[in-house]
């Protein structure tokens, strides 16, 4: 349950509505997301906030759909999003990943976080040369 009450479909009017719209034909939905109608209390923020996300998951650059998800689910795990996991796990099924490949990321995840917290919490200093590639 929201700590706040969301802006409805049915009560959106104006740029919210607007902003709705196009969340729904761009994702191929029948709904709004809980999150946007949570945005929509500040119609300004809803509307910048998603231009941001439009700009970055739907156009096409160099990453394709999937990398794009798994970074999205992996910076959700990392920050314990349980809203954007969801969202995010959906997502990489959605572009291909199994089971196994979900079970990987989170490997993944593991390993590194682990690793950071180590080299950061010893401070540790970078090699002279690079020994990755």
């Amino acid at each position: 349950m929201a700590s706040i009450e969301m802006i409805e479909e049915e009560a959106a009017t104006g740029k919210v509505k607007e902003v709705y719209d196009d969340i729904k034909e761009s994702i191929g939905i029948d709904f709004v997301p809980n999150m946007y109608k949570a945005m929509a209390r500040n119609p300004a923020y809803l509307e910048a906030s998603w231009n941001k996300i439009s700009a970055v998951m739907g156009e096409k650059h160099q990453l394709d759909d999937l990398t794009k998800a798994i970074i999205a689910l992996t910076v959700s795990t990392m920050n314990g999003c349980n809203y954007c996991i969801e969202v995010y796990t959906g997502a990489v099924r959605k572009y291909g990943l199994d089971d196994d490949g979900i079970t990987e990321v989170a490997a993944v995840i593991d390993v590194f976080n682990g690793l950071n917290k180590f080299n950061a919490g010893l401070d540790i200093e970078m090699d002279e040369k690079p020994w990755y590639g």
